[in-house]
């Protein structure tokens, strides 16, 4: 028995070590190793390997004299701050990371423990897509991927997190996960890469401006984060995998919370200006009502009108959508709409209550806006806050105009309470654009034309755009001090933690995707 334990032992550290050259390739470009990756990621001594010595059984085009053990990719659980993750890691060294069959096996099997034992998935890419040498077998072992990708999609939180390279039809896993990390500077992400696209359409484009973490980041909307280096990275996946819970059957773990549950928030008086026309940082607000002002925001340089993310109240994790009038008023556009409706869906499925913070003229006028959807893809945001099922909660800031009021969860498409501070406007348009409709003619016909339209403008809010004039209406709850809005929301909040997911007997709704 020891001396089959030896041979075990050394079996086992030359499958750990790798190719030496190898490894030292991949730390010349700034990267850690595979298992560098998971002694990040991972609690210390926490990960169980499964299939440590996997290797394929392709032959031709010499890979039958190059078969070495784990065929390229890592794979197994371990824990983060003693919770229970399975993970799979692509080991760029051996084979460029490439999957084929035994390797996409590996993937499966993990995938299909995740999903058993109700626990989250975290995936560390960076490969060079499909192994060629294997033909269509390393295509089926993606396919595989993908069908697990969509069933178990809001049944466990699954990660992306890319580390390097990622093409071809490897980039689809990603796309269709919940959350994406991307490392500035090593990690890209196409379809089809830069001699391809030079090919077909003469553009001369390098690999990170095709696919970096900037175009996706900033640009297509892709990734939900980036970070400058693995190891910021790899903390943040931590934190985020503190934060949500382990299968959609469960809460969001409760967060420890110092703060003053009734702590008041006097800066938001001077935070917010009482001019609806005056610009200001949602940002502030967030920060100002939330547990210890922490605030994990979500596609931070994608759609900046709206901000996406995660917060506490007294402990209770929190999903936000709010306007960002320091970016296009706050309007919503076409991408504004897609990251909020993704982002809703996503708390939606993992049990995170959603508080809707609004100040919003109204969805962005435009040809190019309506020439480009801006109705399927306002309609994806609408259509995710009405399937909702947990607790959802709006404060109206101040502007609140039009349909994307509406859209904004309020009263009308179920939220469960609306709140709205003294200066809020809910109305169908601002007042002058209101005034110069209602009463164009009578102003043409005046004899002075701009102090009759500022008459009636005047006339118009104060008649229909006062503070109180929703809240008469029973569209909103309650106009509350906006020094207490974080007491609000937090005893908002518990009251309806015991909220149940009420779920209509269809096989599912035909989204505007």
């Amino acid at each position: 028995m020891r001396d089959r334990l030896t041979e075990l032992e050394l079996c086992v550290e030359s499958a750990h070590t790798g190719d030496a050259e190898a490894t030292a390739r991949q730390r010349a470009k700034g990267k850690l190793t595979v298992r560098e990756r998971l002694d990040t990621l991972l609690d210390t001594g926490s990960f169980h390997e499964v299939e440590l010595f996997r290797r394929h059984r392709a032959s031709g085009f010499g890979l039958d004299a190059r078969r070495p053990h784990t065929d390229g990719v890592v794979a197994g659980w371990g824990q983060v701050f003693g919770r229970d993750v399975m993970v799979y890691a692509h080991d760029f060294r051996i084979f460029g990371g490439a999957l084929g069959e035994a390797h996409a096996e590996k993937i499966h099997k993990v995938m299909d423990l995740a999903y058993s034992a109700g626990v989250p998935l975290v995936s560390l890419n960076d490969g060079a897509g499909a192994r060629i040498q294997e033909g269509v077998t390393a295509l089926a072992g993606y396919g595989g991927i993908f069908q697990r990708n969509v069933r178990f999609s809001g049944v466990i939180p699954q990660i992306s997190v890319m580390l390097g390279p990622c093409a071809g039809g490897a980039a689809y896993s990603p796309a269709l996960t919940d959350f994406v990390f991307m490392v500035r500077g090593t990690a890209q992400m196409f379809i089809t890469g830069p001699d391809v696209v030079r090919a077909a359409t003469g553009a001369d484009v390098s690999h990170e401006e095709l696919g970096g973490a900037h175009a996706h980041g900033s640009l297509s909307g892709v990734a939900g984060f980036v970070r400058p280096d693995e190891t910021t990275c790899l903390s943040d996946v931590r934190h985020l995998l503190s934060l949500l819970p382990a299968n959609n059957r469960e809460l969001p773990p409760p967060l420890p919370c110092t703060d003053r549950r009734d702590r008041t928030n006097e800066a938001l008086l001077d935070l917010v200006p009482a001019d609806p026309r005056k610009a200001y940082d949602m940002l502030a607000v967030i920060r100002e009502i939330a547990d210890g002002g922490a605030f994990f925001e979500f596609f931070a340089g994608w759609a900046r009108n709206v901000i996406c993310g995660l917060a506490a109240f007294g402990g209770q994790l929190t999903g936000i959508v709010a306007n960002q009038p320091r970016r296009l008023a706050g309007a919503l556009d076409i991408k504004a709409s897609e990251k909020a409706a993704r982002f809703v869906q996503m708390c939606d499925a993992f049990n995170i209550p959603i508080l809707t913070l609004v100040d919003v003229p109204g969805f962005m006028p435009g040809v190019d806006q309506e020439h480009g959807g801006i109705i399927r893809h306002g309609a994806k945001l609408l259509y995710a806050y009405c399937a909702a099922t947990v607790p959802r909660i709006q404060v109206i800031l101040r502007k609140a105009y039009g349909g994307a009021y509406i859209v904004m969860d309020s009263r009308s498409i179920g939220c469960d309470l609306s709140f709205a501070w003294p200066t809020n406007e809910v109305a169908v348009m601002g007042a002058e654009a209101a005034a110069n409709v209602v009463f164009r003619k009578e102003i043409a016909a005046a004899v002075d034309p701009d102090g009759q339209r500022a008459r009636r403008v005047e006339e118009y809010r104060r008649t229909l755009m006062h503070p109180y004039y929703a809240a008469e209406r029973g569209l909103v709850d309650d106009v509350i001090d906006p020094r207490h809005t974080r007491m609000k929301v937090i005893r908002a909040l518990e009251l309806l933690r015991a909220k149940p997911s009420t779920a209509t007997g269809r096989k599912h709704g035909n989204q505007p995707i």
